[in-house]
């Protein structure tokens, strides 16, 4: 029989992986080759033309030498991109509620700054100062899972993404479909709002990441001196 590895790594044996991911693509694919050619054989077909039909399945090598990178290429992205920013994003978010609830329940009562015409401006004060260390976790993480500095301090502010959003869409559409109230009041009270919950969450989430990131960049540093 065949020996359908060898055969289909003379093929794709300088396919531009990674030499585990290389091997694996090698094996699946000389894995169902295999199974085409034993499948024919049982039909009675000889050796040799279930040998060539079972080839005959890939037309061109170099086209799907190029198809299995594109395709790798985009799954690894995809994995980085989870591992490096959704993730510790997640976990940052579930432990900025969780203070936040925590706050709330146990903390003392918020900061309340009366403005002369718009709604109150109020802070979680308990809250903000404990943000700066869900910040340098989900920046930790990032960082070891091989996060660039855009993506490490992207997953530190990351619960304040969505709110973000939020208030991007909602600041104009409130001016759209407000009716009673004057357009200023409207839009004040939506900034106070995203001040709130965007603005001074962000800074102190960043706060977290940015000295995570300044600490771990200077121990990368000081071990590459240390080897020299």
């Amino acid at each position: 029989m065949p020996d359908w590895r060898e055969l289909v790594r003379h093929q794709l044996g300088h396919i531009a992986l990674e030499q585990a991911q290389r091997e694996e693509v090698i094996a699946e694919l000389a894995s169902h080759l295999e199974e085409t050619f034993e499948n024919l054989r049982k039909e009675g077909v000889s050796a040799e033309e279930a040998k060539h039909r079972a080839l005959s399945q890939v037309d061109d090598w170099k086209k799907l030498e190029r198809r299995i990178q594109n395709a790798r290429s985009k799954e690894n992205i995809m994995n980085a991109r989870v591992k490096c920013l959704w993730l510790p994003g997640l976990l940052t978010f579930g432990i900025c509620m969780i203070l936040l609830d925590l706050c709330q329940r146990f903390g003392p009562a918020p900061l309340v700054l009366n403005l002369e015409h718009p709604p109150v401006l109020l802070f979680y004060t308990r809250w903000l100062l404990t943000l700066p260390l869900a910040g340098a976790i989900g920046a930790y993480l990032s960082k070891r899972g091989g996060g660039s500095l855009r993506t490490v301090l992207l997953a530190s502010i990351f619960p304040v993404l969505p709110f973000g959003v939020v208030f991007l869409i909602a600041i104009p559409a409130g001016l759209l479909l407000s009716r009673v109230l004057a357009h200023h009041i409207v839009a004040a009270s939506f900034l106070n709002l995203m001040a709130a919950w965007v603005v001074a969450p962000g800074l102190a989430l960043l706060i977290g990441g940015l000295a995570v990131q300044l600490l771990l960049s200077r121990r990368s540093v000081a071990r590459r001196t240390a080897t020299y």
